[in-house]
């Protein structure tokens, strides 16, 4: 029987979207049975509307939570189109991790993976300094810093030694969370599809028809495989292959989760990206949303 909740303030809504966690150790990935899992509004304390627990392969059981209505991410709308959860998960013999900001959106199921580390094994991969994880916003929700203009097939000469001879899709990729210049930001080793899925998670809506989501899809891949195949930071001098600003590259956000209609689309066309003809070089597909921020004789996200 479906369960209905009151959503605080603007969320008078009968609409649902759902939600599954995945909880696996930080090392090795083995999958976590009996973590408990609590579910609450965030940005509301003490608002615990769900504990649900992991089964032997780690994952929760897929539960409905509510959403505002499916209008607001098909249509402009100055209304917030997700909802907003909190999952605190605790695992005796493990250090507790709480993720604030997983982001549900009507008639679609999100997925959040959880890693956890053994207690006295130092600060947990999805912790600082003992913090919660925090997703930040959608990209179509907030206003982040526009691309800074490139060229959309890149000279090799401005690049430095190329060692790619034709597009690779690679296992890993390394992604730097912040400005190319920003020493202090972190780089994250994540694998290629998990990267893409995370992108497209957080610059398009789930809720999107499934030939819309393709297509900019292929767009996050091919100017993803643009920055591996010229190898443009590592040719600069840097140690990564991409940046988390959307001022240089594309948006990705640590820890966020992702969606299960998104992942099977990234799934099954991960190995494509647009070109040129006679060009082997995959485009550097710049885009943007062309309301919050206009951007002429580029690609603009497609509803």
């Amino acid at each position: 029987m479906r369960r209905k909740f009151v959503y605080p303030a603007q969320m008078e809504t009968q609409s649902f979207g759902s939600l599954e966690v995945n909880v696996r150790t930080d090392v090795g990935f083995v999958p976590i049975e009996g973590a408990e899992i609590s579910i609450g509004y965030t940005g509301v304390p003490n608002s615990q509307i769900e504990v649900i627990n992991t089964n032997v392969s780690g994952k929760t059981p897929t539960i409905e939570l509510p959403a505002p209505p499916i209008e607001y991410s098909l249509e402009p709308s100055p209304e917030q189109p997700y909802a907003e959860y909190t999952c605190t998960v605790t695992t005796p013999g493990y250090e507790p991790v709480v993720v604030n900001g997983i982001q549900l959106l009507p008639e679609r199921k999100a997925l959040q993976d959880i890693e956890v580390i053994p207690v006295g094994n130092g600060v947990n991969a999805q912790q600082l300094n003992g913090e919660s994880i925090v997703i930040g916003p959608h990209t179509l929700f907030f206003e982040y810093p526009p691309k800074i203009p490139e060229d959309e097939v890149k000279d090799i000469a401005e690049t430095g030694e190329i060692v790619l001879r034709e597009p690779v899709i690679p296992e890993f990729i390394i992604v730097h969370d912040g400005p190319p210049a920003d020493a202090s930001a972190r780089n994250y080793w994540v694998r290629f599809k998990d990267y893409i899925k995370n992108v497209a998670s957080s610059e398009i809506y789930a809720t999107w028809p499934e030939a819309t989501i393709q297509a900019n899809t292929l767009s996050i891949l091919s100017f993803t495989l643009n920055r591996v195949f010229t190898e443009w930071y590592r040719g600069k001098g840097q140690n990564f292959t991409i940046t988390s600003s959307t001022a240089f590259d594309q948006k990705w956000i640590y820890g966020r989760n992702i969606y299960e209609n998104i992942s099977q689309v990234v799934d099954a066309i991960f190995v494509n990206y647009l070109a040129r003809p006679n060009i082997i070089q995959p485009i550097l597909t710049q885009y943007c949303d062309g309301r919050m921020v206009q951007c002429p004789g580029w690609m603009t996200l497609l509803q």
